[in-house]
């Protein structure tokens, strides 16, 4: 399959409507799509420090005030 046109010419609203029409497309038979064993230990991984203590949790409205942050 080919694309005939440059991402780069898009608007940033425009690529974020290719995100979710690729998106979208993806989910239509989730079980096609596997997630790679790195995931399940990443999973584990986080699973097992939040049990321990040495991460925690985050309100999303905190994260993404931290996130936007960053660069200030």
């Amino acid at each position: 399959m080919s694309i005939d046109f440059q991402i780069d010419s898009l608007s940033v609203a425009e690529k974020f409507q290719l995100m979710e029409i690729v998106w979208q497309s993806l989910c239509v038979d989730p079980a096609d799509v596997k997630s790679p064993d790195w995931h399940r230990d990443v999973l584990s991984d986080r699973k097992r420090r939040l049990e321990d203590g040495t991460s925690s949790i985050s309100e999303w409205s905190d994260a993404k005030a931290r996130l936007l942050n960053i660069d200030q």
